[in-house]
C-alpha cells in the first residue's frame, strides 16, 4: 500500500488521472482478499498493487477507464466460477471491486515572479488549484504552496496547460507574446495577462500583426481581473482569481446584495387592513 500511495502521489503531481480499485468482498475461492487494491493509470495499466489476475484484472482495468472517463465510481461484480459467463477464471468464487477515479485538480499556471505571483500562488492553492510556477528564478521558499516549480523554461517549452487549466502571464516583459502564443495553442480554459491597459493593447496588437486570429485573441483576458479598484499585490491577485472563479462557475460579476428598496419593502411590518 505504501508503494501504491507513492505512485498515486506521483500521478497527482504530474496531473494525470487514474483510478484505485479496491476489493470490498470475496466469496469462495478468490485469489485476492478484501482490502487488496490496485492503482490503474489513464491507459488502463496496473502500475501498482493487485486485485487478481487474468480476465479479472482486464475487467477491472476496463471499468477503471470508464470511471476515469466520466468521473464516477463503480462497483464491479466478478464471477470467478464461470469461464464463459464470468471473468474467465473458474476458481470457484466471486469478488466485488470498488473502483474510484482520481481526477487531478485543475492546474493554475503562473508565469513570472514577485509579490503578485506569490499572492496568486497562495490564494490559488486555497481555491483548490494545483499551482505551477514557471519562472527562471523560481525559489521554493517563496512558493511553499506550489505543486510544481519550473525554473529552466526560457522558451516556454514546458508550458503545457491541459483542458480545464488556467494560465496567468505575470512576467511584465517583452517576451509576453511568446508565452501567450504557446498558451493560445493549448486547450487552457482561461488565459490572462496581468498588465496595464496600454501594455495589454500593445501585446494584443503585436499578436494581431503576427497573424493571430481574432477568435484566438478573444481568449486572452487582458488586462486580467475584475475591476475591484485593486491597488496592492494581494488585491490584484484577488481580482484575477475572482475573474477565474466567475469564468469557471458561470457567474456574471454583479453584486448579489438585494436592492435597498426591496429589503425595506420585505421587512416592513404588515398593517391591519393591508
Amino acid at each position: 500500500m505504501r508503494e501504491l500511495h507513492r505512485k498515486l502521489e506521483q500521478l497527482e503531481e504530474a496531473g494525470e488521472a487514474c483510478a484505485v480499485a479496491t476489493v470490498i468482498e470475496t466469496r469462495g475461492s478468490a485469489s485476492a482478499r478484501p482490502g487488496s487494491a490496485a492503482l490503474i493509470d489513464r491507459r488502463g495499466r496496473v502500475v501498482s498493487g493487485w486485485v487478481g489476475g487474468g480476465c479479472a484484472q482486464s475487467t477491472v482495468c476496463q471499468t477503471a477507464l470508464d470511471c476515469i472517463g466520466d468521473g464516477t465510481t463503480r462497483i464491479v461484480d466478478l464471477n470467478l466460477d464461470d469461464e464463459v459467463l464470468g471473468a474467465g477464471m473458474p476458481c470457484g468464487g466471486s469478488m466485488r471491486v470498488f473502483v474510484e477515479p482520481q481526477i487531478p485538480r485543475p492546474a493554475l499556471w503562473i508565469l513570472g515572479h514577485g509579490l503578485i505571483v506569490e499572492s496568486l500562488c497562495r490564494m490559488g492553492s486555497m481555491l483548490g488549484f494545483r499551482v505551477v510556477i514557471d519562472d527562471p528564478i523560481a525559489e521554493r521558499s517563496r512558493y511553499p504552496d506550489a505543486a510544481r516549480l519550473i525554473a529552466d523554461d526560457l522558451d516556454y517549452l514546458q508550458l503545457a496547460p491541459a483542458a480545464g487549466d488556467c494560465a496567468i502571464v505575470a512576467t511584465q516583459h517583452k517576451g509576453d507574446h511568446r508565452s501567450l502564443l504557446r498558451l493560445m495553442a493549448s486547450p487552457a480554459a482561461y488565459i490572462a495577462l496581468i498588465a496595464s491597459n496600454k501594455r495589454s493593447l500593445l501585446v494584443l496588437d503585436y499578436l494581431r500583426e503576427e497573424g493571430v486570429a481574432e477568435e484566438q485573441l478573444a481568449r486572452v483576458h487582458a488586462p486580467a481581473g475584475l475591476d475591484l479598484g485593486a491597488q496592492t499585490p494581494e488585491e490584484i491577485a484577488l481580482s484575477v482569481l475572482s475573474e477565474i472563479v466567475m469564468h469557471r462557475r458561470g457567474g456574471n460579476g454583479t453584486p448579489m446584495r438585494i436592492p435597498t428598496a426591496s429589503r425595506v419593502f420585505e421587512s416592513a411590518p404588515v398593517m391591519a387592513g393591508e
